[in-house]
């Protein structure tokens, strides 16, 4: 079993999601699109990050194709899920977990070839993701929009994107790829994201000092 960290073990959303995983949750390990798209194309040399993470198919992606991939969740429940998975497919070696709180947990700043937030939303959270992307690395996000209050009325607003995010957060250096409004009648429209830290070019870096 993965190791619970005290300071989660009365954590709301802990008990919500451990509650979601367990009692014959099946987990499909079905990786995200933008971890599909993203792991295609030319990336340098580091790891994946799955923030938000559930029991991350996109981390398996990430492993199978012989990366080094990091889940980060409040839900132990899914960690484990994913650890027994990970073990089962031979790349328990290439697979890490972090059992954290997102509200407070923070990457490493240019540390990740791939950084992937697929379900939930902070926009500090957003910054500090953009600062661990590695130049010319990845960084891929979906979440709600303002229109699923619509579907969904009782889910607070500061879970979901305001017009122009998440890409009018990105920090300079940073250059859209992909951006797109996912419409569901049901479960309320979600954007994706898909963006380049672009590399420092040679002879640039300090120019002007």
């Amino acid at each position: 079993m993965f190791a619970v960290q005290p300071d989660l073990a009365d954590q709301p959303d802990r008990r919500k999601w451990n509650a979601r995983y367990s009692a014959g949750f099946a987990a499909s390990f079905a990786a995200h699109p933008l971890a599909v798209a993203a792991l295609a194309m030319p990336l340098p040399d580091g790891a994946v990050l799955d923030l938000a993470s559930g029991p991350s198919g996109s981390v398996l992606l990430a492993a199978a194709a012989g990366r080094r991939a990091v889940a980060v969740d409040a839900s132990d429940v899914a960690l484990d899920l994913l650890d027994q998975e990970a073990a089962r497919r031979q790349v328990a070696g290439l697979v890490g977990e972090v059992h954290a709180d997102l509200t407070s947990w923070r990457p490493e700043p240019a540390s990740y070839a791939l950084v992937l937030c697929t379900g939930y939303w902070d926009r500090d959270l957003f910054a500090a993701a953009a600062r661990a992307v590695l130049p010319g690395g990845l960084l891929g996000w979906e979440a709600f929009t303002a229109d699923a209050l619509l579907a969904r009325p009782g889910m607070p607003a500061q879970w979901c994107l305001r017009d122009g995010e998440p890409a009018s957060l990105l920090p300079a250096g940073y250059l859209v790829l992909r951006e797109q409004d996912l419409p569901d009648a049901r479960a309320g429209t979600r954007r994706r994201l898909l963006a380049r830290r672009q590399a420092v070019q040679p002879g640039l870096a300090g120019a002007g000092n």
